[in-house]
């Protein structure tokens, strides 16, 4: 395997990484925003998110296509996948973010007449990012793990450097494989830290005061 086909296996392994993460995070916001705005759905939300995470990840990419009639080594399996494991860790995460922002700035925002969606996405969101980011740093973590097993099944990404050194006993493959998910999964989270950094200007300049 040559150096070509290994930038190509990384460049799948980010896709498939990156994809579930945003998707998971664009349905996680409006549940949490849901299990915190309506308590009595709080529990069980989270009590089915947390269930879902505890699928076996080989199991799971099995299934999905007898489910979604996919062909086995279709990259949408693992993208199903990882999504519904994102949604687990970050419906909590958005849900208990969203809870830690103070009492006083949504008095504040009512005060100055933001009607309930503007507030949400102008004052009580931007608050509680340092919250969600955090979750999404470990999604991120999780999903550049998880997309390994998928190479069990055919799906080219790192994972495939694995097996191929499974397969004729050959170390640097293995080797390799590791060095790049721990390269793929520092830079991810690198620019989660960097993203949240950017959208909360004032930790910043509480930092400095």
């Amino acid at each position: 395997m040559d150096w070509l086909e290994v930038v190509v296996l990384f460049l799948q392994h980010l896709w498939l990484s990156v994809v579930p993460l945003l998707l998971g995070l664009a349905v996680a916001i409006p549940l949490g925003w849901l299990a915190r705005r309506y308590r009595r759905l709080y529990a069980p939300m989270l009590g089915v998110t947390g269930l879902a995470y505890t699928i076996p990840s080989l199991a799971l990419f099995v299934a999905l296509p007898v489910i979604l009639g996919t062909q086995i080594l279709s990259p949408v399996n693992v993208v199903v996948a990882l999504t519904i494991y994102t949604l687990a860790l970050l419906v909590r995460t958005v849900a208990d973010g969203l809870g830690a922002v103070p009492d006083d700035v949504r008095q504040a925002a009512l005060a100055m007449g933001y009607r309930p969606l503007p507030r949400f996405l102008r004052v009580e969101l931007p608050v509680a990012v340092p919250v969600i980011g955090a979750g999404l740093r470990v999604a991120a973590v999780s999903n550049v793990s998880l997309v390994t097993v998928s190479a069990l099944l055919g799906v080219p990404q790192l994972g495939a450097l694995f097996v191929d050194g499974l397969n004729r006993a050959y170390l640097a493959p293995l080797i390799t494989g590791i060095v790049l998910c721990v390269v793929l999964a520092l830079l991810l989270d690198g620019l989660i830290l960097l993203g949240t950094r950017a959208l909360t200007p004032w930790q910043r300049e509480r930092g400095a005061t």
